[in-house]
Order: structure tokens, then sequence, then C-alpha cells
């Protein structure tokens, strides 16, 4: 397993992600404009990373600060020659368009624009070819705006509950399982920007993740977050480690990190 954190939010810097080692930081310079045009360098840079990982054996694990890093995840494991089912765990579909949203909000569309539909300005960037509708799997999510919901049941993706994926046999072939750390309830999973109560607990996400780590098909493994600057960052950082256990090297804490431009 290969750490690898992208300190960022909608392409600003943020700190203090208290994350497994040794790590590598892509912590690129990115250019003025748009967060589009940001996040375009800085998932390309990520794709680049997860590539040279997978190439080189490893099984990339990336601590991100946002959904939309899985885009640089996906495009990695293409350009590595994987073609991955995805599963993603979230509290919210992150299946808006223009069309759909209703704050603009770039984190609420990452999933729609991984299988084509809507903005397509990051994906371009990152070399993303979209995954087909059929090959992609929605867990746990409890929270979708009015249009998304509709976008979603109307989608050819498979939609399951956390305790629906233990008698769930994936696609076949590569896994890239992708979590949104807040579709654990936040009592247990605290310190995020759009908490979504009722969730499953702790324990019910592990047992999902553990059945998937099991299929020996995962390829990656995409983290999106807590907040590092809200009330209750440590608890959550000490839960996520919880869920990452299954896809970790013993030993892998607390190393330097390396970083990459």
């Amino acid at each position: 397993m290969g750490v690898i954190v992208v300190p960022f939010f909608i392409a600003d810097p943020i700190g203090g992600l208290d994350t497994p080692g040794p790590a590598l930081r892509i912590t690129p310079s990115l250019p003025d404009g748009t967060p589009q045009a940001r996040m375009g360098v800085l998932y390309r840079a990520l794709a680049n990373a997860v590539t040279e990982r997978v190439r080189a054996g490893n099984v990339p694990l990336v601590y991100a600060g946002d959904c939309l890093a899985a885009i640089g995840v996906l495009a990695g494991l293409q350009r590595a020659g994987l073609d991955p089912t995805l599963v993603w765990f979230d509290a919210h579909g992150d299946f808006n368009t223009w069309e759909t949203t209703r704050s603009g909000f770039l984190g609420g569309m990452p999933l729609a624009m991984i299988v084509g539909r809507g903005e397509r300005t990051i994906v371009d960037a990152a070399g993303l070819t979209p995954v087909p509708e059929a090959r992609v799997t929605l867990v746990g999510a409890r929270d979708l705006d009015p249009g998304e919901d509709t976008a979603v049941a109307g989608s050819a993706m498979t939609v399951l509950p956390v305790a629906g994926v233990a008698g769930w046999i994936p696609p076949e072939g590569p896994i890239h399982l992708h979590v949104d750390l807040d579709v654990v309830d936040p009592g247990e999973m605290p310190a995020h920007n759009y908490p979504a109560p009722g969730g499953p607990s702790l324990r019910e996400v592990r047992e999902a993740l553990e059945h998937l780590a099991a299929t020996g098909r995962v390829a990656a493994v995409s983290f999106s977050t807590w907040n590092p600057a809200k009330p209750g960052a440590d608890v959550a950082a000490a839960a996520a480690l919880e869920l990452a256990a299954p896809f970790l090297s013993p030993g892998s804490r607390g190393a330097p990190d390396d970083h990459a431009e």
C-alpha cells in the first residue's frame, strides 16, 4: 500500500491532515484561474502518482480534502492499464450537474462528472475516460438534492445501503473504492463540512470495507477526509485510521512524508 495525500479542498490548500505515513504529498504549483482549471492541474498530478504506484505493484490509498480527487485516482488507474469498477461510499449523491445544482458547489458533482454527465473540465484535464454507469455502485447515500435524486434513480448505477454490501458481489475486475468519510454517522465521524445525521455506524462501514477488501480486487482506495479546522478532527482522524486498517501495511504510521510537485 502506498499512501498519497492531496491536501486541498476545491483547489484551496488545507493543513493539519493526520494521515498514515510514509506518504507522498501531492502539492503542485497551481495556476490562477477557475477552480476547475486549478483542479485539472492538481488531479493530473495525482493521476501520475497513482499510475506510478500501481505500476510498481502498490495499491494506492489516497487521502484528499474532497471527492473530486477520485477523478485523478481513476484516471491514474486507467493510465496504468486498468478498467476499474467504482464503489462510491457517500452520505450524499455527488450526482449534481449544472442543471440540478442549487448551490453551484463543485463538490456535489464528481460522481456525475465521472460517468460523463455535466462539467467536463476537470475530467478532461486529468485524462479520465468516463466510467459506464453500470460499473458504478453508490453506497450509503441518504442526503440527495431535489433533481439529483431523480438523476440517481434514472441512472444505470447500482444503489445500496451500507448494510447491503456484505451480501453483494461486485462486478468482475479491479475495484476503485472511494469513501467520503461523511458516510459514517457524524456522532462517530465528526468534523465534516456537510454532516448528514442518521448514517451507519463506524463498525458497519468498517465491515463493508472489509468485505470488499476480501475480494482481493481493490486496486485503489480514496478517502474524502474530515475538515481539520473543525471540532472533533482528532476523533475523525482516529476513526478514519480504523477504516483504512484493512488496506494498510503494518507499521505504516508516523514516518516522514515525501513530496511531489
